[in-house]
């Protein structure tokens, strides 16, 4: 599946669902090739996702990520080929362990030994009895990976990784642990905004939600040489402006193209408002539009 070299990523829960097949159209017209949606504690992403395809024509929606604690093996198997074959194969899977606040807090699920937990459930999503036409050509599956191991197991069982909240320097570490073939999608945060003041208020805004609450993304930050300082006061200007790409449109294309000359194969971009409504920034998806 060629989901080109840049995507939209995007939570979608403050829209409307009308708003986001307007959205998701908006997205396909501009020659975006990949849609991603989360899930977190909003819409189920397999109904939005074949919601989103029901709208579309080309576009593919992608899981960024479904969470494997929500679902058991045969579950997402069933889903994802119930979804791949309604929409002609326009879905990709992203699969991932989540956070232990998302997963033993609200779940009630046990977090000890997430990558035990996800290196057992690929073998069984993959041998997941299905009796339903299945899609025409296997359904691509990334995992959601930060560290070496989960990195290595996405080469090894899966079509590659999909990385969050990380600065281009780890997009080339990833793509060394898994060898120059498999699937890397990088998210990058963006906002076009030149005002240094007002970007970083919204970038600051957006990272909250990460560091220092999800300590997956804090660890993975300090495994790159981030030092505990810079995370403290709501982040350092440094490590805001290795996180969230921001100013105009050149700048921020530059971000993008670290990523690829990293080893992304592929960048899907969120495009937040400086104002912090969580809406998607449409002046930003226009800009890089890949018409």
């Amino acid at each position: 599946m060629d989901i080109g070299k840049v995507g939209i990523w995007f939570f979608l829960d403050a829209m409307a669902a009308a708003d986001t097949a307007e959205f998701a159209k908006l997205v396909e017209k501009l020659g975006y090739k990949a849609l991603w949606i989360p899930e977190a504690v909003g819409r189920e992403p397999f109904a939005h996702a074949a919601y989103l395809l029901s709208h579309t024509d080309r576009l593919a929606i992608a899981t960024g990520i479904a969470n494997i604690w929500a679902r058991d093996a045969f579950t997402m198997a069933a889903a994802s080929k119930t979804v791949a074959e309604l929409s002609g194969g326009r879905f990709v899977l992203g699969i991932g362990v989540s956070h232990k606040p998302l997963v033993a807090n609200l779940r009630g699920h046990d977090y000890d030994k997430p990558y035990s937990y996800m290196k057992e459930y690929l073998p069984k999503m993959k041998n997941a009895l299905y009796l339903a036409p299945a899609p025409k050509e296997p359904v691509p599956v990334v995992l959601a990976a930060l560290h070496p191991k989960m990195l290595a197991l996405s080469a090894a069982e899966a079509n590659g990784t999909h990385t969050y909240f990380v600065p281009p320097e780890h997009t080339a570490k990833a793509r060394a642990q898994i060898g120059p073939t498999a699937m890397l999608c990088a998210a990058q945060a963006v906002i076009l905004e030149t005002d240094a003041a007002k970007a970083r208020t919204a970038a600051r805004e957006y990272m909250k939600t990460y560091v220092p609450r999800l300590p997956n993304y804090t660890n993975n930050l300090k495994a790159l040489g981030w030092a505990d300082k810079e995370f403290e006061n709501g982040c350092s200007d440094r490590l805001v402006d290795a996180i969230v790409a921001w100013g105009a449109e050149d700048k921020i294309r530059d971000r993008i193209d670290a990523h690829l000359k990293a080893g992304a194969s592929h960048v899907c971009i969120l495009p937040i408002r400086s104002d912090s409504t969580p809406q998607p920034d449409l002046r930003a998806v226009q800009a890089f539009a890949q018409r």
